[in-house]
């Protein structure tokens, strides 16, 4: 069998979370419209009669930022692309952002195989203009293979995973075979809450804001959470709980429903605000929040 891992990078916002959960056939990575949704190193492992892929979703690669955070995001999409066997790259659309001449780098220091893929062709009216590209692509870069894929509606997905497999070394499984991704629940159900606020509330709350479970306990029939939200500023905290309340229960209840789904059971979630003051820009703020799992 052929058995690895493989890193999903690209610049933020390009579907690299999307790509993962349409290839797995299942939710692992969290998503929304907003940049950098993806904050942590996610794994899912797809195994098939052909061998096992395991998927590693990182966060967007874009350039140095100020806050301690930006630079833990940026570490943990290097640092995943050290121990993997091929590296796919997603780009949206036929065009190079300044963030890709980032990634050439990188690239080229990694030495590893290459599949460049061009995400949301089934939006580019001129299917020439994808040949052009490709071409163009080539004489940047020695691709391994270069395909046109759209992420969301999973067109040209099943062969995406075939180049990936030959790709591959052979060897055993690595995980077993119904596993599907190495994360706990504990950490999806974070990271589900998350979702939902950034869904709702993502202009108002650029980087400020996470999600810590403080209680995980799971009994026959209904399991319960409670989780913290954290914020920066008591500003924060008002519209995150809203007028009455209501916005923090409708993110409350879109986030129960989907952990119900996760989970299979019934569960009680309870949700607080919190304020921190400035933890996305102090190291040992990031640490306490779980930001130390690279």
């Amino acid at each position: 069998m052929n058995c690895g891992f493989v890193a999903l990078i690209g610049r933020p916002n390009v579907g690299k979370s999307t790509l993962m959960n349409h290839l797995l056939k299942q939710k692992i990575s969290i998503t929304s419209r907003k940049p950098q949704t993806t904050r942590h190193r996610i794994t899912g492992i797809n195994t098939t009669e052909a061998g096992q892929i395991i998927y590693v979703d990182t966060p967007g690669m874009h350039g140095d930022g100020k806050r301690a955070l930006n630079h833990y995001l940026n570490k943990t999409a290097d640092t995943t692309m050290l121990g993997v066997d091929v590296i796919v790259w997603l780009i949206d659309g036929l065009f190079w952002h300044e963030y890709d001449d980032i990634i050439f780098k990188k690239l080229e220091q990694a030495g590893l195989p290459v599949i460049l893929a061009v995400n949301k062709f089934d939006k580019i009216k001129d299917k020439d203009d994808i040949l052009a590209f490709i071409a163009t692509a080539q004489h940047r870069y020695p691709f391994e293979h270069l395909i046109p894929i759209s992420a969301l509606k999973g067109n040209n997905l099943d062969q995406l995973e075939s180049l990936i497999l030959k790709l591959l070394p052979e060897g055993n499984l690595i995980y077993d075979a119904d596993q599907i991704t190495d994360r706990s629940e504990r950490f999806l159900c974070a990271e589900i809450i998350r979702e939902k606020l950034t869904r709702r509330l993502g202009d108002e709350l650029p980087y400020a804001s996470t999600v810590e479970i403080g209680l995980y306990q799971e009994k026959l029939g209904l399991t319960k959470i409670y989780a913290v939200i954290w914020v920066e500023r008591l500003t924060q905290k008002n519209i995150v709980v809203g007028k009455q309340g209501e916005m923090l229960k409708s993110i409350g209840t879109d986030a129960r429903m989907d952990i119900e789904r996760l989970i299979g059971q019934k569960v009680y979630l309870q949700l607080w605000v919190k304020v921190k003051k400035g933890w996305s820009n102090n190291e040992r703020a990031l640490q306490s929040l779980g930001f130390n799992d690279m």
